[in-house]
């Protein structure tokens, strides 16, 4: 019965763990995912603009990440 509550314990401990990761990361993989396709776009584009290129990807992660929900 000992041993059952600590192996509970432990997994819900783990979980707890990964959640909180995943809130910490998401926000950094966000940023990578933006960076990199602002440089796709400047390698891609002739005339470049930064402001308009993140706005353009910013938009286009997040409505991506909106239609996987």
């Amino acid at each position: 019965m000992n041993n059952n509550l600590k192996m509970i314990g432990l997994i819900i401990f783990g979980v707890i763990v990964l959640y909180i990761f995943q809130i910490k990361y998401s926000d950094h993989n966000l940023k990578k995912s933006i960076s990199a396709c602002v440089l796709a776009k400047k390698q891609t584009s002739k005339s470049f603009d930064l402001k308009k290129a993140k706005k353009f990807c910013e938009d286009e992660i997040k409505k991506q990440i909106n239609n996987s929900k």
